[in-house]
């Protein structure tokens, strides 16, 4: 498996499970219903219309959809283990933070 094939993986892997790291909802997001946030949180987890415009490096790290009429972006970035850089190896969970950011498009 590839670094990049590895760091997919353990994207999937959060997306899935955000509490294994850190989810992070906009004001925007953070306005809707508890409902509405649920069934958001829901698209995400399950996003899988990935393609070269929105993959372009197989990391499968950033998605976008419609929800009630409006886009919402997710971006997953990679942190040290103290959240204060970028991590020096996003395929190493022990030295990566994942930080997963739900918004509108209009919040980015």
């Amino acid at each position: 498996m590839t670094n990049i094939q590895e760091i997919a993986r353990l994207n999937d892997e959060f997306r899935a499970n955000p509490s294994k790291g850190v989810l992070i909802l906009t004001q925007g997001i953070r306005c809707n219903s508890s409902e509405d946030i649920a069934t958001i949180i829901n698209k995400v987890r399950n996003f899988n219309d990935f393609n070269k415009d929105n993959n372009p490096y197989g990391e499968k790290d950033f998605g976008a959809f419609e929800f009630k009429g409006k886009k919402i972006f997710w971006k997953i970035d990679y942190y040290d283990r103290e959240l204060l850089y970028i991590s020096p190896d996003a395929c190493n969970p022990k030295l990566t933070n994942r930080v997963l950011t739900i918004m509108y498009a209009d919040e980015y």
